[in-house]
């Protein structure tokens, strides 16, 4: 028989399918309502673990309009926003952050997201600003640097600065495909195309499928914009 707690240890030890398989398999009818509530934080972060967006905001935004204890409706505010921003909903997100703002809640993951939904808006200085209070809260973030590092360079605010920050994210997570393009496109606004070819090809290899790095790729070798 199916349980929250077997779910959530599942969830601790990041098995996130399987936690996932014990939670849809609980009936919500057979828990009072202080655990239907934590069931629903639960898929709601199991769901954005493994990329099923859709289904999380629903559980997400259960818990944030109904649950009454203030550190889960942070956290899923949190994830709420992170599925927004994931899913190009820029000023959706961005409003889900401002709201934790308002409360004094502040973290690097919070002015990292914000950053993201900032820059997705063009609102480029807005999201400099926003990424740099994410790295004097975790000066390693990797999240934050490549997020920095690829808004200075875009916007031509400081592209050997921008270079460095995506130098260092990559560095710290030399497999990670977005951080490779990043980097690539640095080095590419830099004016050195070699080294852009090179990253750009890790990438490509990595994820072929997005859109961005494809885009990307195929400036580079010179073939112009990508449609």
């Amino acid at each position: 028989m199916a349980t929250l707690q077997e779910g959530m240890r599942l969830f601790r030890l990041k098995r996130w399918e399987l936690a996932l398989r014990e939670f849809t398999s609980i009936n919500p009818n057979d828990l009072d309502k202080e655990q239907a509530s934590e069931l629903s934080y639960y898929l709601g972060l199991c769901y954005t673990r493994v990329e099923r967006f859709e289904e999380a905001l629903n559980y997400l935004e259960q818990v944030v309009t109904n649950d009454k204890n203030p550190l889960r409706v942070q956290q899923c505010r949190v994830t709420l926003a992170f599925v927004y921003a994931s899913t190009k909903r820029a000023e959706m997100a961005e409003a889900e952050l401002n709201k934790l703002t308002r409360t004094g809640f502040t973290s690097a993951i919070l002015y990292n997201i914000l950053g993201y939904a900032l820059f997705a808006q063009n609102k480029v200085q807005k999201a400099i600003e926003f990424y740099k209070m994410a790295l004097a809260l975790d000066n390693n973030s990797t999240s934050a640097l490549n997020g920095l590092g690829f808004a200075l360079v875009e916007s031509g605010t400081d592209i050997v600065r921008g270079l460095q920050l995506c130098q260092k994210a990559a560095s710290m997570k030399p497999r990670n495909p977005t951080y490779l393009d990043s980097l690539g496109w640095a080095y590419y606004k830099n004016g050195n195309a070699i080294e852009a070819k090179n990253c750009l090809r890790q990438a490509l290899e990595l994820a072929p499928q997005q859109r961005e790095i494809r885009r990307h790729s195929k400036i580079v070798a010179g073939n112009g914009e990508f449609n």
